[in-house]
């Protein structure tokens, strides 16, 4: 059955940019949306970043789990699938386009800000420094020669921060950062209060986590690791090395390895992610983890996923 003519589906596309801000007017923006069986329904441009569809046709089964793809010169393709859509109600879909051209902006993570504003990520940044003057010179110093590096690990730290343990967040457990080269752009090394470890086995008796089977396959080393499960994409995933500790201002700590994952099923991980990683030395990219994470959380309509960075054009 395929209703239309006023009984069709409604769908609401706000297309943002990579600095968190609506497209801006006058660029002209194409949007896509193909049904379940991936039959193109719509193809349109638009020059406007607010796009309303009153009447897309309703299937009643499968066939309205829609795609949407949206794209526009000079930007980087994104969009959703699934998009489930119903007969009468109005879905809004939120997307991020990134400059082709693009860099990061760390402008809303200055180290002399970052004490007033975020007492807890620079108590944590500072930690392990000889000196406050060594604790921003090393800060300053990954932003300017590894700024993926930066990047991934303020998309970790504002994930880590939404997700909801029986006791707090991820973070509120971590002590010290590894300084060294295992700071990479998909990952890095910390030191957290082994009470973590337990917190998280809890959640995931609660479905907030599963558990990877084998993590020592994947990450060398390891005794277990958890991802979290509440979004399709962008997902973070907590992996302890258990046999590494170290007493931190009088508290044991375990190493904590925290990364994001594209995908959320373990075979796309392992096919996307893990083997181009092995054979080609691709790593998981920061930027497509901020796109990919701020959607998922704007479609899931939890607070939205901010890092004090955004990604802008070129110069």
């Amino acid at each position: 059955m395929v209703s239309s003519n006023g009984n069709g589906s409604r769908l609401l596309v706000r297309v943002f940019d990579g600095a968190r801000q609506p497209m801006q007017l006058g660029k002209q923006i194409l949007v896509r949306v193909l049904d379940g069986e991936q039959q193109q329904v719509r193809c349109d441009f638009f020059q406007k970043p607010n796009i309303l569809y009153e009447d897309l046709p309703f299937y009643d089964n499968y066939r309205d789990n829609h795609t949407l793809i949206v794209s526009a010169d000079d930007f980087m393709q994104a969009g959703l699938t699934p998009l489930p859509l119903q007969a009468g109600r109005l879905q809004v879909a939120d997307v991020m386009l990134l400059p082709k051209n693009n860099t990061y902006n760390f402008s809303l993570a200055r180290w002399e800000e970052m004490g007033t504003n975020d007492p807890a990520l620079f108590e944590f940044l500072s930690n392990g420094a000889e000196s406050a003057t060594d604790a921003k010179a090393r800060y300053y110093e990954l932003m300017e020669r590894k700024s993926s590096s930066l990047a991934c690990l303020l998309n970790i730290v504002t994930a880590m921060r939404e997700i909801h343990l029986p006791q707090g967040n991820p973070l509120d457990y971590f002590k010290q950062l590894i300084w060294d080269d295992t700071l990479k752009p998909d990952r890095f090394f910390a030191y957290a209060d082994r009470v973590l470890v337990d917190q998280v086995k809890l959640a995931a008796t609660q479905g907030l986590f599963k558990p990877e089977v084998g993590p020592g396959f994947f990450h060398p080393g390891a005794t277990c690791s958890y991802k979290e499960v509440q979004f399709g994409e962008a997902n973070v995933q907590l992996t302890f090395h258990e046999n590494d500790l170290m007493t931190i201002d009088g508290v044991t700590c375990v190493r904590v390895e925290p990364d994001i994952d594209y995908y959320k099923d373990l075979g796309a991980h392992a096919l996307l992610e893990v083997l181009p990683d092995m054979l080609f030395g691709s790593m998981t990219d920061p930027k497509a983890v901020y796109v990919l994470r701020w959607i998922a959380g704007r479609h899931a309509a939890i607070p939205e996923f901010e890092p004090p960075y955004t990604i802008v054009p070129q110069a």
